[in-house]
């Protein structure tokens, strides 16, 4: 009986060994060599200035992924389902001004007072107000592809998006690889950072010509993206190189991935950061936000220069993904990558602090997944 059990176990590891190794997956792991991690420390010591969150209802909405004052004077925020809702400043009065269909996690406000979004799912979209309380808001598809090498070339990740003074609109594609409508937004972007093949990139739409073209490419996972003071540059977050890049808006087709060897077009300004950078928003005094929707993983950093064990540790369920725990993070830097606030909560009561919305007296703090919209007030915090 012994025999035969033992006899049994070794074939099951025999065929989970073969699963582990010839399974196929959806991803082709690139090697990288993560930069060594500095940990909690400097101006991202430890603290716990953001476990005092207060908490705005979204009622059945959940996923509050960007918010912002619209030129209205309320306040408007994307969340999970294609919907973005709009309230007074305290959440009350909320309704759904508008449903794309798909999932916005960007999104800015035009000169007309229109929002431009970034739909991970529909791509570049132009949302008009509606004209009365039973009209519909008026969607229109600006840019669902790119022209590359002659081809059009699918837009299968819209992530960010900042609109200049001159109507200009920036946006980032974060994944050629894995597009949101075919895996979710948070399994692509997973999936993307494992395989490292730094497909993102940065483009511009031009509604004069109608057009659009690379800014520049080669990221892993292109994700927030902000306009410097004087609109001649764009801060852009690489989540996956835990990383902030300041690039030239006046660049085209610049290659990001050999790093910052591009002269005065593209240089990193904060390099290895203790999380993953996500959205990226002007605040107040010159003052940019970021989120840092997770902290570092250190099975993950260790995984960078072997692309077979990240290809064994796909095939693994997801629960069992190398994905670190709930950190709250959240910081704000200004143009010269100087740190200038650093809010924590190392509990991680709110999940997925993806970003900051900086108003006169609060701050909003978005979340890909949390069930309810995270504040704080400003009074007391030295901002």
């Amino acid at each position: 009986m012994l025999r035969k059990a033992l006899a049994a176990l070794f074939v099951l590891i025999l065929l989970l060994a073969g699963y582990l190794t010839f399974a196929p997956v959806p991803i082709a792991p690139q090697a990288w060599n993560a930069p060594v991690d500095a940990g909690y420390a400097g101006p991202f010591a430890v603290n716990h200035r953001l476990a005092e969150l207060r908490y705005i209802s979204l009622g059945a909405e959940s996923g509050p992924e960007h918010v912002a004052p619209g030129p209205d004077g309320l306040l408007y925020a994307a969340v999970a389902g294609g919907k973005i809702l709009r309230m007074q400043a305290d959440g009350s009065a909320l309704e759904v001004w508008a449903q794309t269909g798909g999932r916005v996690l960007g999104f800015d406000f035009d000169r007309r007072g229109n929002v431009v979004a970034a739909d991970s799912i529909k791509g570049l979209l132009l949302i008009e107000a509606p004209a009365g309380a039973a009209t519909a808001a008026r969607i229109t598809v600006l840019a669902d592809k790119v022209r590359v090498d002659g081809i059009d070339d699918p837009i299968r990740f819209a992530d960010a998006v900042t609109v200049a003074q001159d109507g200009r609109i920036y946006f980032t594609d974060a994944s050629r690889r894995f597009g949101a409508a075919q895996w979710g937004e948070f399994d692509a972007s997973i999936l993307d950072i494992m395989e490292h093949s730094a497909t993102g990139r940065v483009l511009v739409y031009d509604p004069q010509r109608q057009t659009v073209e690379v800014v520049a490419h080669g990221l892993s996972f292109a994700n927030g993206i902000a306009l410097s003071a004087d609109e001649k540059a764009l801060f852009v977050a690489e989540t996956g190189a835990y990383r902030i890049w300041k690039v030239a808006a006046s660049a085209r087709n610049l290659d990001l991935k050999a790093g910052s060897g591009n002269g005065t077009q593209a240089s990193v300004l904060l390099a290895n950061l203790p999380g993953y950078p996500d959205n990226l928003l002007r605040g107040r005094d010159g003052r940019i936000w970021a989120g840092l929707a997770k902290p570092r993983s250190a099975v993950a950093d260790k995984l960078a220069a072997h692309p077979f064990l990240r290809s064994m540790a796909a095939r693994l369920p997801k629960a069992l993904w190398p994905l670190p725990p709930s950190y709250g993070h959240v910081f704000a830097f200004d143009e010269t990558g100087r740190v200038t606030a650093d809010l924590q909560d190392p509990g991680g009561k709110y999940p997925e602090t993806t970003g900051v919305t900086e108003t006169a007296d609060r701050l909003y703090i978005q979340s890909l997944h949390a069930p309810r919209l995270g504040w704080l007030p400003k009074e007391g915090r030295g901002l």
